[in-house]
């Protein structure tokens, strides 16, 4: 019966390990390379002119227009 009882804790401090390895992992280090990654990723980043905003609100309401529609009547009568 002493395996069993070894078997049922080994798996409860997988099981443990399991739970708590985003924060071991962050810290030991591992989250910061990706942090850099990030921060060289920003400066690709640029903001977006008020043109370049009317022409993206411009094809959103395009596209919108594009989608088929159901009609109020067409869905009540559905229901009846």
């Amino acid at each position: 019966m002493s395996w069993v009882w070894i078997a049922l804790l080994a798996l409860a401090v997988a099981v443990l390990i399991a739970a708590e390895w985003p924060r071991l992992e962050s810290r030991l280090g591992n989250a910061r390379p990706s942090r850099r990654k990030r921060s060289r990723r920003r400066p690709k980043l640029h903001v977006v002119s008020s043109d370049e905003q009317e022409d993206f609100a411009a094809s959103v309401e395009r596209d919108l227009s594009l989608l088929p529609t159901i009609d109020e009547d067409d869905r009540h009568g559905r229901r009846r």
